[in-house]
This record gives C-alpha cells, structure tokens and sequence, in this order.
C-alpha cells in the first residue's frame, strides 16, 4: 500500500522543527508495510487534491504567513478543503492552524486572510504562552490525553460549532482563556503543540494514518496496531511530571 503525503510550505512555515511529525509518519507506516511519499509543495505549486491522503502545514513568522496566505487564496487553499472534505488527514501546527482559519489580525491591527477551513480566528496577544500541556482530547468516541509544548503569542477563538481538539488540563491552549486546545474538523486537526507532537501522541499519529488509509482504500480497513510499550511509557511519563509540577504555563512579554 501507498500513501501520499503533501508538505506544505517546508521552505517557509518550519520554524519549531515540526517537521519530526511527518518522520514519525513515515516510521509508523513503514513498520507497517506502507509507503509513505513525501511531497513538498511551496508558493505556486498547485496540488491536486485526489493526489492527497495526508497534509502538514506547520507555523512560521507573520512575514513568512503573509507570503503563504496570498498563495493559499490562489487555489492552494481551496485544494486543501477539498481533499480534506475528501477524507483526507491534515495536521496543521501554530501557523498552519491559524492559516487554515478565518483571519489572524496582527499586534498592528492588520488581517492576514486565512482559508476558513477551520472556523476560528486568531489576534495576536500581548504576551507569550510558553510551556508544557497536557489536555484530554475525545475523538470518535474515544479519549486519550493530549501532550506537547506551546510557544505562542497568538490567541485562536473557535466559532460557535467548531469542534475543539481537546480540554486543557495544564497550559495555556488556543488562548489561555477558555479552555480548550485545538481544533478538529473531519480528519484534520489544528493545534498548538510543538515538540514535535506525534512521537509524544502515536495515537494521533495513528489516527491520522487511519484516516488516510480508509480514504483511499475504503472504510471497512483497520490499522494494524504497533508494539507501543516504550511509546506509552514515554508518554505517560511526560503527562505525570508536568501534572504534578502543575500550571508550568508562562506568560512572558
């Protein structure tokens, strides 16, 4: 079986090393059999969306936003929501999420459009959230517990509808204000987790891979799952430090 996977903006939007989710992608496929190809796709490169199983799209600067966001409104972007509608898994990580909403109004009150994907939008904040997460996510009926690093000055509002990612338990989230972390629409998710998150969260990873899978090849597959010892240890070991150290959230200026 094979996969393709459509890296968004790697030139541009890789400011936190993110990158690491589509290598553990491409593990978690490869120990399964699955081929996963990795295509990069930057400013006037036009994707097509039956060609898409999986997208990335991580975060960058409000220079290099600005660039991709005139881009995404000449076709990229509505190529994103179409194989998205298609079934197609997507992670998209600070930049990327905010990219994927409505607008994000800058510190100078300038709106840089974003696609409407996901219905939220974001206003730059006077301060930083800067810190651990750990926050309880219910996908398809099943809970998991969320954990990665946020570093942001950014504040996402999800619309009324909107579907969050997950609850926060320790951190800051999508604003620092109501809760939540995230945003999930059909197979993709926006977020503000950096780390990168995927090897803190496989299940995600499997998640999206499943998604992909079941797009291409039909919905009665099931992902063969992987000997995830070592994996759920890490994870849970993470969760228990920063919920015991509690709020480790910082808000600098």
């Amino acid at each position: 079986m094979r996969l393709r996977l459509v890296h968004l903006y790697g030139d541009l939007m890789n400011l936190y090393g993110d990158r690491g989710n589509i290598i553990v992608l491409q593990r978690r496929c490869a120990w399964r059999g699955i081929e996963l190809e990795v295509v990069d796709a930057t400013i006037g490169d036009r994707i097509d969306p039956s060609s898409c199983d999986l997208v990335f799209f991580g975060g960058g600067q409000d220079q290099e936003q600005g660039a991709v966001s005139r881009d995404l409104a000449e076709g990229t972007g509505e190529a994103i929501e179409e194989a998205v509608q298609q079934g197609a898994g997507l992670l998209a990580v600070c930049g990327g999420y905010q990219l994927l909403g409505h607008y994000f109004r800058t510190s100078e009150g300038s709106e840089i459009p974003g696609t409407g994907l996901f219905d939220a939008h974001t206003v730059a904040g006077p301060t930083r959230h800067v810190g651990n997460v750990v926050a309880e996510a219910d996908i398809e009926g099943e809970s998991h517990r969320l954990v990665g690093f946020e570093n942001h000055s950014g504040r996402t509002y999800l619309r009324p509808g909107a579907t969050p990612l997950a609850r926060v338990l320790v951190g800051g989230g999508n604003n620092g204000e109501d809760g939540i972390e995230g945003v999930l629409h059909r197979h993709a998710v926006g977020t503000y987790l950096h780390g990168p998150l995927l090897p803190k969260n496989p299940w995600l990873a499997d998640w999206l891979i499943q998604g992909a899978l079941r797009r291409r090849f039909g919905p009665e597959l099931v992902l063969d799952p992987l000997e995830d010892r070592a994996e759920e240890r890490a994870h849970a070991v993470v969760a228990q430090r920063v919920l015991l150290r509690g709020n480790v959230r910082t808000s600098i200026r």
